[in-house]
């Protein structure tokens, strides 16, 4: 890639991050602005999809809400997105669990990845 534009996206790469993997439950901490008001928005769900790479890096998280599937695409580098936190890592065998639209209730639970101490 030109090292122009590297040298450029490497101010806006500095945030802390966790590994965020498909499978991985995550409460993703949005800004949003109301009028002249600023305020912090929670979205928690599965990480269904990762793309992009350096700044370009999006995840798609996906949540019942109502009944309803609600997905989002988050920008993970951008200023917007205050935080992410994980609160559950899952145990997939695929890249992209789109799988997961067709399923519903119990059958779209996700099993827990059971990390080695040491």
């Amino acid at each position: 890639m030109n090292p122009i534009i590297n040298e450029l996206e490497k101010q806006y790469l500095d945030k802390e991050l966790p590994d965020l993997n498909p499978g991985d439950t995550v409460k993703v901490f949005v800004r949003i602005i109301e009028g002249n008001k600023e305020r912090t928005q929670a979205f928690e769900g599965t990480i269904i999809k990762k793309r992009g790479g350096g700044i370009n890096k999006t995840i798609t998280v996906r949540k019942i809400f109502q009944g309803i599937g609600v997905e989002r695409v988050f920008a993970v580098y951008s200023p917007r997105v205050e935080k992410i936190a994980i609160l559950k890592r899952g145990d997939v065998r695929r890249a992209k669990l789109y799988y997961l639209r067709e399923l519903s209730g119990k059958a779209t639970r996700i099993k827990e990845k059971i990390e080695k101490r040491g």
